[in-house]
């Protein structure tokens, strides 16, 4: 696992309100087909491949193809699943040049009027500049999440 520099923030947190009920926002972050549908950090990219073994101690792995036709990895284990409100899991890239180690995610899920408060909080970076990375992709893949919510 990557050290981050105690003097740094090393986190990203970001909240979203989603016009879905908790349970289909918790399927969206836990099924192959959905990850497939909306993980992208960016217009131009796809997801050719989605593995999710949905337990604590299982593992993931998400094959994103970028604009250049490169295939990178992101996978990593559950630590916590609690449907529909709570999911913890590793985070390791594989496949690119990027040696930032593993950090962790937090995906929580509350009701709210209307529909559910997302919130994303990934920690651990070891640099601001990864931290700002990671910050610009999952503003990215939760605009394809919206996208998805709003089309049906």
């Amino acid at each position: 696992m990557a050290t981050p520099d105690p003097k740094v923030q090393t986190s990203v947190q970001i909240k979203r309100t989603l016009r879905a009920p908790r349970a289909k926002i918790f399927e969206a972050f836990t099924s192959p087909e959905a990850l497939k549908r909306w993980w992208m950090p960016g217009d131009g990219f796809s997801v050719p491949s989605a593995e999710v073994d949905l337990r604590e101690g299982g593992a993931y792995r998400i094959g994103m193809k970028n604009l250049a036709g490169k295939i990178f990895h992101l996978f990593g284990t559950y630590r916590e699943v609690k449907p529909p409100e709570k999911i913890v899991y590793s985070w390791q890239w594989d496949g690119i040049e990027e040696k930032l180690g593993e950090t962790l995610v937090t995906v929580e899920l509350h009701d709210v009027e209307g529909g559910t408060e997302l919130v994303v909080t990934h920690e651990l970076f070891p640099t601001t500049e990864d931290r700002d990375n990671h910050n610009k992709g999952w503003s990215g893949c939760l605009d394809h999440l919206e996208k998805m919510f709003c089309q049906g």
